[in-house]
């Protein structure tokens, strides 16, 4: 049972999310995101993208060529070596070292506050990733917006282990394909456990708040209406 929400709350990374201009805002699940997780995440309206730093930044959905979030992380950084491997600046060992100090002080800084966002920096090995980036349409609409140039050279991330409970299942597509929401709930958690390598508590729950509810709501009224 999620909890009875007291407050907005941080996350361990940012949160792009790439609405289709067809998706109706109020069947869409990403919102509940924005509302609760304001600080950390954006909602762009496609054809608007971001410019993306592909070593840096992953989106997250299925299809050929998409890797588990537990190799995720090797990827990247296999991704950032071969890079340093044609610069002539200092090398990326160096810069990892540099930067993972100053993250493991900001996360000390964090700790005292008592914020969520605990994890940030905590590990150098969650270098560099900073930004997952999500779709946020109808399945039979996301292919204009994964196929877009702009994000071709991003890692491509699928949550291959997890099951939909969302109550519109679009008929032809398997239950691993999620709602945006859920995608964001079970990437964090993953994220959480296999790459920040710590237990998870029920940090992210109430992200499920609204969908919760909504579920429990629709569920009782097909119950009412002898569907279920």
């Amino acid at each position: 049972m999620v909890e009875i929400l007291s407050h907005v709350f941080y996350l361990p990374l940012k949160i792009d999310i790439i609405k289709h201009p067809n998706e109706t805002d109020g069947k869409s699940t990403a919102i509940h995101a924005k509302i609760l997780a304001p600080g950390d995440i954006n909602i762009y309206t496609y054809p608007c993208i971001p410019d993306y730093e592909k070593d840096k930044v992953v989106m997250v959905f299925p299809g050929p060529g998409a890797i588990s979030v537990q190799d995720m992380m090797q990827c990247l950084h296999d991704r950032t070596d071969s890079r340093s491997n044609y610069s002539f600046d200092e090398p990326c060992v160096k810069r990892l070292k540099r930067e993972d100090v100053q993250g493991a002080t900001h996360t000390a800084e964090n700790s005292e506050l008592g914020t969520p966002d605990e994890a940030k920096g905590s590990e150098p090995r969650v270098y560099p990733l900073q930004r997952v980036v999500f779709i946020d349409s109808t399945w039979n609409q996301t292919n204009k917006i994964s196929t877009d140039e702009r994000l071709q050279d991003l890692l491509r991330v699928e949550l291959k282990m997890r099951k939909t409970c969302f109550w519109r299942h679009q008929k032809g597509k398997p239950d691993t394909y999620l709602a945006t929401i859920e995608a964001i709930y079970y990437f964090l958690k993953d994220y959480h456990e296999q790459c920040l390598a710590q237990e998870y508590k029920g940090e992210y729950d109430n992200l499920l708040f609204f969908y919760s509810y909504l579920h429990s709501v629709v569920n009782k009224a097909k119950t009412s209406a002898g569907k279920c």
